[in-house]
């Protein structure tokens, strides 16, 4: 450590990704309470991301998913999350590192984080579809949440050192 000054930056980054993994293993655990629901973007050329070949396709760079309304099998691990969501009413399994989010929100309470992460230069290798996990429908879960709400934002993404949570605290009147 002799001679190198400490990436504060970094440092605060991954402890903000261990608070996202918090809340995925509590909702994983518990379901999400209220009206809680995540808006989660992540890089989709990043190692260890697992999508089916046609959302890779479709979401070259960056995708973002929504957790709200119907989702099976969140799992969230040290490193990594996997989820089954519906694509055109097809249940589908991803596979999403931490390192790999460039933005976690939960409009319920307005709360929002953004991450930088750095396009992958390598080419994603071709990957087989993966096998729908999962089909267990969670209580009180009624619409096709992921039917759609998949966005490709990377020319709306700016990124930063300095995260501003002012935008997502309630006025005070």
């Amino acid at each position: 450590m002799a001679g190198k000054l400490l990436d504060y930056n970094l440092l605060v980054e991954t402890a903000l990704r261990g608070a996202v993994r918090e809340a995925l293993k509590r909702v994983a655990e518990f379901g999400l309470p209220g009206n809680h629901h995540f808006y989660i973007t992540f890089r989709t050329d990043q190692p260890g991301v697992e999508l089916p070949e046609y959302l890779y396709e479709r979401y070259a760079e960056e995708m973002t998913i929504v957790l709200q309304h119907q989702y099976w099998g969140l799992e969230a691990h040290e490193d990594w999350f996997q989820v089954t969501l519906s694509f055109n009413k097809v249940p589908e399994r991803l596979v999403i590192p931490y390192a790999a989010i460039t933005a976690f929100a939960d409009p319920s309470v307005q709360f929002g984080l953004q991450f930088r992460v750095t396009p992958n230069a390598e080419t994603r290798p071709s990957m087989a579809t993966p096998a729908p996990i999962g089909n267990a429908e969670q209580p009180g879960k009624t619409e096709d949440a992921a039917d759609a709400p998949a966005t490709d934002e990377a020319a709306e993404r700016k990124t930063g050192d300095v995260v501003a949570l002012d935008a997502f605290r309630k006025k005070k009147t």
